[in-house]
């Protein structure tokens, strides 16, 4: 099969070109595309990997199928910004860290939050979120901007929305700082204040029945 991958910023001018034809085998998918890319252009070893890859002009998760034509853009990291996402396919954790190191952090601190079988009192089955996306990417937006005002980080943050089964990761949050102290405290700011401020909605399903968290009806 023959593709065509479009490339940006640092991957443009390692390859030498914005556009390029790519031949993948059989079965290939989105992930592959940066593996098969970097034996044909060595020189993508000296730049970051790709924060995500748009497949005919959409984000796609990595075991996402190519077919015969597409059109796949690789998505470099963004010089000196933060990561915001909210999506529906499992967090890739590399992307994360990829997206806040730099060289002048010498700590980098990951926090993952994760489906947990037990919830007061009850054998969970999944989660369900969902979001007001809109706003929930602006609110992430400025938890971000405070967290580097105020400690000087880069900070990547991501929420899953839909169903997530036991022990899958909802949240992810990485922070990168000159030093540790920076890096620790931004990293708890940004969750906690995620939890308080954004409109992000999780139900708990078990096998008798459901409740949204946060709006159970009053005891009484």
């Amino acid at each position: 099969m023959q593709i065509t991958v479009l490339l940006f910023a640092a991957h443009r001018e390692a390859a030498g070109t914005a556009a390029l034809a790519l031949t993948v085998p059989p079965g290939a998918t989105a992930g592959d595309v940066w593996p098969l890319l970097i034996g044909r252009h060595p020189a993508l070893r000296r730049t970051a990997p790709p924060t995500a890859v748009a497949v005919n002009d959409q984000v796609q998760p990595a075991d996402r199928p190519l077919a015969d034509g597409d059109r796949v853009a690789l998505i470099a990291p963004v010089s000196g910004g933060d990561l915001i996402e909210l999506v529906r396919e499992p967090i890739r954790i590399d992307a994360l860290l990829e997206a806040v190191r730099h060289p002048g952090a010498g700590a980098v601190v990951l926090f993952l939050g994760t489906v947990r079988r037990h919830s007061r009192g009850r054998d969970i089955d999944r989660l369900d979120y969902e979001a007001y996306e809109a706003l929930a990417r602006r609110e992430m937006t400025r938890i971000a901007e405070q967290a580097r005002d105020r400690w000087g980080v880069r900070l990547a943050l991501v929420h899953r929305l839909g169903a997530l089964a036991v022990g899958e990761i909802s949240v992810a949050v990485a922070a990168a700082a000159p030093h540790r102290r920076e890096a620790f405290e931004a990293g708890r700011f940004a969750i906690d204040t995620l939890k308080q401020t954004v409109p992000i909605w999780k139900k708990e399903v078990w096998a008798s029945g459901s409740e949204w968290i946060g709006q159970e009806e009053p005891a009484g």
